[in-house]
């Protein structure tokens, strides 16, 4: 989805140098250093019991949130729940608008509906934009009004920089985060939900015939991962928040600008090593896919034919 690039497209020149400079300082892996010098890049990792900061590179810097606003939708629900202002089971009603969100989306037709559980199901797997406003217009009366109810508790938490203007994470201008502020999020969910936490780590969700794949990889090639969001578009590019527990001692991690799922979740993983180590958590082996990040390149084969370049295969989110 495009989205105009209107004032952020100026922190390339104004912050990039500052961020390599740091990134570079602090990350001594060849995989973690694809992003670097993006003018869409952020980092942070925290500690999630304090919240003390391990590392933390354009941490500040205003940046499109893409589906990571469905940690915030997730909050706002899991508040209502903890409330009684909703239950589990209760029935959330597809409207018009809400069905009328592009992709990714369940399909729900309109007068249809899921229950609240099924709808943070296809929340934190799907990533659907449609249960997104359905949901959100069942919390907040409206999506707008959930919006803002959304942007008044991210203050309250300390997301300072944050602002919404949907439940889903669609393109809009006006919905602006940092990295700080969703690494804030992940903690917050983690420490506020314990007894809810747990949605974040669904590998797969049952929906009808169907069984639904969660779009956060980390799941299974990250050790000791067990959430928490993945979101994209094009303004953004490919953003993550992670949070990992190893020997006791869990982190949160941010990232933002991936230019892919498979690079953002490598440099993901490199932060997240990092921070561990700093906190004195002996490295454990790599999957494959993070090995992958620290792998020597491979060198070109020659060849005496000319050939046509190789085309890539789209991104998954």
């Amino acid at each position: 989805m495009r989205i105009r690039r209107q004032g952020l497209g100026g922190l390339a020149g104004r912050f990039a140098g500052v961020i390599c400079g740091l990134a570079l300082a602090v990350l001594p892996w060849r995989g973690a250093e694809a992003q670097i010098g993006s003018a869409r890049y952020s980092a942070i990792v925290m500690e999630a019991r304090t919240g003390n900061v391990l590392i933390e590179a354009g941490a500040d810097q205003p940046r499109y949130p893409a589906s990571l606003t469905k940690m915030m939708t997730l909050y706002m629900t899991f508040e209502a729940l903890r409330d009684g202002k909703t239950q589990l089971n209760s029935r959330v009603v597809m409207s018009e608008a809400a069905a009328s969100r592009p992709p990714s989306k369940l399909g729900i037709p309109p007068g249809s509906g899921l229950t609240v559980e099924q709808a943070i199901l296809a929340l934190v797997t799907k990533s659907a934009n449609d249960v997104a406003a359905a949901l959100g217009e069942h919390v907040g009366g409206s999506e707008e009004r959930f919006a803002q109810m959304m942007t008044m508790r991210a203050r309250s938490l300390g997301m300072t920089q944050t602002r919404f203007r949907n439940a889903s994470g669609l393109p809009d201008l006006e919905q602006v985060t940092t990295a700080r502020d969703m690494a804030t999020l992940g903690r917050r969910l983690f420490l506020d939900f314990p007894n809810r936490y747990h949605y974040f780590g669904t590998v797969h969700f049952a929906w009808g015939r169907a069984q639904i794949r969660n779009h956060n990889r980390m799941l299974g090639d990250y050790d000791g991962a067990d959430g928490i969001k993945t979101g994209f578009i094009n303004a953004s590019g490919f953003n993550i928040v992670t949070s990992a527990q190893r020997d006791g001692v869990r982190l949160v991690g941010a990232t933002f600008g991936g230019s892919s799922w498979v690079e953002r979740d490598r440099h993901m993983g490199a932060l997240l090593d990092q921070g561990f180590a700093r906190m004195g958590v002996a490295p454990r082996a790599p999957s494959s896919v993070m090995a992958a990040a620290n792998a020597p390149p491979k060198r070109p084969r020659r060849h005496h034919a000319r050939t046509s370049p190789a085309t890539s295969s789209p991104s998954a989110p």
